[in-house]
């Protein structure tokens, strides 16, 4: 009789416990062009994201990886649901935090990279922005809301004055960093000049006739987040294990590059099938500017920027307000 009692309380406990929430089996993550994406490279040709689910107690999941040039592609990807992580500047990701606020709730799951942006340009002419003529285009990845056209904004303002930081927007074309590359360098297109990104902006400059315009690191007084991985909260609060482990094995991949920067190279050529040198790449790696890191860096000066403009309506408070709770603890700016 007790031992029926004890099996019927026990049948009771055990129906009250819910069920063990399954995670998602397919992972889908958007990357953009260039070096500062190596850690993402890292991961695929080392498998650290499927050993970090096995860490977290997860099956093996369906890992699909989408190439996808500029921020407003990414974040399009985000918001109709085709991508679980995305990656993309500091800018078009503030754009998305702002507007999700209230609904899908956009946040960083961290940061992937800190890196110095060059404006370059074939015209003799252009020493400084103030330079530029109607003659001019300025290819970057997005007008108007990438990383680098906020940036150039930044600069007019503090090269033209107050309100002035759109003055040079009308000059600019959307353009993969690829693409741009290869029209600055054949110098029979439009383009006169290019706000890209590395490896795009050495190899530009390795032509003779191009020279740097500015660097982003000039104009934010220092090293800034170039690019950020971010996620909807939904996605975030129904796989937190799913999260935690793509941000381990984020930070895994970083660790790789710094131990192993030769190693790295390999990756990045046989990932981007590049027929860039081998020595060039790895010393792009071992730069110092050169920074990769899960913590930002000045995102709030882009953030307060954007606001003053009214490019967001609402900036953070404090960085990690743009981030998942997990990150709170580290440090950033």
């Amino acid at each position: 009789m007790r031992s029926n009692v004890w099996l019927s309380a026990l049948a009771a406990l055990i129906s009250a416990i819910p069920p063990a929430h399954a995670e998602t089996g397919e992972i889908r993550i958007a990357q953009q062009y260039g070096i500062s994406y190596l850690p993402f490279a890292v991961m695929r040709a080392r498998g650290l994201l499927e050993s970090a689910l096995q860490k977290q107690g997860l099956p093996p999941a369906q890992i699909s990886w989408v190439d996808l040039s500029g921020g407003p592609a990414m974040n399009d990807g985000l918001l109709t649901g085709s991508l679980d992580f995305v990656s993309g500047g500091s800018a078009p990701m503030l754009t998305i935090w702002a507007k999700t606020r209230d609904n899908l709730g956009v946040r960083a799951v961290a940061a992937l990279s800190s890196f110095p942006l060059y404006l370059a340009t074939d015209n003799p002419d252009v020493k400084t922005i103030a330079d530029f003529s109607d003659k001019d285009r300025i290819a970057l990845p997005a007008v108007k809301v990438s990383i680098q056209a906020v940036v150039l904004q930044m600069a007019a303002e503090q090269t033209f004055g107050a309100g002035q930081q759109n003055k040079l927007d009308s000059l600019t074309v959307s353009m993969a960093h690829p693409d741009a590359t290869v029209a600055l360098l054949g110098g029979r297109s439009e383009v006169t000049a290019s706000f890209s990104a590395s490896p795009y902006q050495e190899q530009q400059l390795a032509d003779p006739k191009i020279h740097k315009v500015l660097s982003s690191y000039d104009v934010m007084g220092g090293p800034h987040t170039f690019n950020l991985v971010y996620a909807t909260t939904r996605f975030h609060d129904a796989n937190p294990k799913t999260v935690a482990a793509f941000r381990n094995a984020l930070e895994q991949a970083d660790a790789l590059i710094q131990a192993d920067p030769s190693g790295a190279a390999d990756i990045y050529i046989a990932a981007e099938h590049s027929k860039l040198p081998h020595e060039l790449v790895e010393r792009l790696i071992r730069d110092p500017e050169h920074i990769y890191t899960t913590e930002p860096q000045q995102i709030m000066k882009f953030a307060a920027f954007m606001q003053r403009v009214g490019q967001i309506k609402t900036a953070p408070e404090k960085w990690s307000d743009l981030f998942f709770p997990e990150l709170a603890g580290r440090s950033g700016s």
